[in-house]
């Protein structure tokens, strides 16, 4: 079944892919315009994944970095930043990523007072477009980094035991959580795995996206050749970066049993942005911002 023709996505839906700026030819604008911003609403993808939007089974938040941030200051000078956001797992939309890059290009010729002026712009016009249609609203995390600071962000894998080292055969190209298995009759590990065989294309374009995962877990082992190859199977599959780390949770939870349980998917930039989900069953602090080789 088409996008176009899914009953959950009517044609009269403004905020469904297909009416994003996904897959067409685009106008940059050089002057402020949070107008450009399209949310898309998690609840489709999710309700489709058995999630119910009221009784989340996860904590966390989707951490973006946007390497390409630029406006000019009272005198007509540039200015540069590398910026983080964290926008929490609990707003009712995400935010489409080519829109957040030309917002974020509508900076690029307008003049702002201070660093701090940027930011709370940022910061409003973020959490209004990821809370819109809610009656709940909080706070979008924003964190600007000046060129003096840019020699300070690491570039480091994710830690944890590598999955990538196992020679398997790989058959499934769609996600398959029947290849997840745990071994219920042994001693309880904590563990944490990753693999950079992360691949999943856009669900509007098609385009590629690349990435690592880490799975850090307490229960009953888990297979390791079959959770290889259930990150494998993503490989020709269409979602977001965000629902494709939850499906992951959701098929590892369910499928194998642990007693705690987080997936931090890190994808490769695009467009001078990247997306980096990170999901959990436990309160924590949130991973690190931090560069993987790839990136």
């Amino acid at each position: 079944m088409s996008l176009d023709n899914h009953p959950d996505n009517p044609p009269d839906d403004p905020n469904t892919p297909e009416q994003s700026q996904l897959g067409r030819a685009s106008a940059y604008a050089d002057r402020y315009d949070p107008s450009l911003l399209f949310p898309i609403a998690r609840a489709t993808q999710r309700e489709a994944m058995g999630i119910k939007t009221g009784a989340l089974p996860f904590f966390g938040a989707d951490l973006w970095t946007a390497f390409e941030v630029s406006w000019l200051n009272p005198r007509g000078k540039p200015q540069l930043a590398i910026a983080h956001f964290t926008i929490p797992c609990e707003t009712p939309n995400i935010i489409e990523s080519k829109s957040f890059k030309l917002y974020l290009n509508s900076f690029n010729n307008s003049t702002f007072a201070s660093i701090d002026a940027v930011r709370e712009h940022l910061r409003a016009d973020l959490a209004e477009a990821a809370w819109r249609g809610s009656d709940q609203s909080a706070g979008i995390g924003v964190k600007l980094l000046t060129p003096d600071l840019f020699d300070r962000e690491p570039v480091h894998e994710i830690d944890g035991l590598d999955l990538d080292r196992l020679d398997i055969e790989c058959t499934h190209y769609q996600p398959a959580p029947e290849l997840l298995s745990s071994d219920t009759t042994q001693v309880h590990v904590n563990e944490t795995l990753t693999s950079r065989l992360l691949k999943s294309n856009c669900l509007v374009t098609g385009q590629p996206d690349w990435g690592s995962v880490q799975i850090r877990y307490s229960g009953p082992p888990i297979d390791q050749a079959g959770l290889l190859a259930y990150i494998v199977s993503f490989r020709n599959h269409n979602e977001f970066h965000e629902p494709c780390a939850e499906r992951m949770f959701t098929d590892i939870w369910s499928r194998c049993k642990p007693t705690k349980l987080a997936v931090y998917a890190r994808y490769t930039r695009r467009g001078g942005l990247d997306i980096n989900p990170f999901r959990t069953s436990w309160p924590q602090a949130l991973p690190a911002n931090i560069r993987t080789a790839r990136q």
